[in-house]
């Protein structure tokens, strides 16, 4: 079976695991293009909740579950973007145990179902990623963190993004010269210690607008000495204001309930 996502193209075998962090379509294909006696426009939706391409009464030749997650976080643009674009893992029991259990828990009926299913989803992300040699390998927060070094000034950046930080005061912190972390953190990450500083810090500012914190509060919290840096702050990288941010959020939050 043929699976192309984003121009990227590459076989699914039986047992394969595919996870896209971001992408905007997908397509599945057979080797061998079906007869049209053996295809229909739509597929078929079966007792058992699955949906049926080709002839119902035929033994089906390739069966697939395709999910859809969204991350709740308040970082997550950011780590979407530091993530590898296409994770393809063969031949991994613990994954297709996962998998299953995803299977068997979202056709029960059982209390606490959605709980459960949330963190069976979690613990799937975190096990599809750490089993993929191109998750660790590919320029992203993996590849960072698996960098003792490295690791130290993110976890800084992360508890206390309201410290004044410098690249040579992270640099410090990885026990590192200046211009050696400024490389190896570019390197691994993708991304310049304040560029992702930056990132970090908007995406907690987002997360704190839609609480309603007023944006002084939002200022001090993601390290600004005032509400009109912020504001500049914001404004370059959201592509408005903050005050704007929180009326578009509150419009969008009210469509949904509409």
């Amino acid at each position: 079976m043929r699976y192309t996502a984003d121009g990227t193209q590459l076989v699914v075998e039986a047992g394969d695991f595919v996870l896209i962090p971001s992408m905007s379509e997908f397509s599945v294909t057979s080797y061998e293009v079906p007869s049209d006696d053996e295809w229909q426009s739509e597929p078929t939706l079966l007792e058992n909740g699955e949906h049926r391409s080709g002839l119902v009464a035929a033994d089906a030749d390739v069966r697939t579950l395709v999910g859809f997650c969204r991350l709740a976080s308040p970082d997550s643009a950011l780590l979407l973007t530091l993530l590898p674009k296409l994770v393809h893992i063969r031949g991994d029991c613990r994954l297709s145990a996962l998998v299953q259990l995803v299977i068997d828990e979202s056709r029960s009926q059982r209390p606490a179902k959605e709980v459960v299913l949330e963190r069976l989803l979690e613990v799937l992300l975190i096990e599809a990623l750490r089993s993929s040699n191109n998750a660790v390998t590919s320029q992203g927060l993996l590849r960072g963190l698996t960098d003792s070094r490295l690791a130290s000034a993110i976890r800084l950046i992360h508890e206390s993004p309201n410290e004044p930080w410098t690249v040579e005061r992270l640099a410090k912190a990885s026990a590192l010269s200046r211009s050696t972390f400024f490389k190896r953190f570019s390197s691994a990450v993708g991304a310049t210690p304040m560029d992702y500083l930056l990132s970090w810090r908007m995406a907690l500012a987002r997360d704190y607008l839609q609480r309603e914190k007023t944006i002084a509060e939002v200022a001090a919290l993601v390290g600004y000495s005032s509400s009109s840096t912020f504001t500049v702050a914001f404004t370059r990288y959201a592509g408005m204001p903050p005050g704007q941010y929180v009326k578009t959020q509150q419009n969008a939050r009210a469509r949904d309930a509409a």
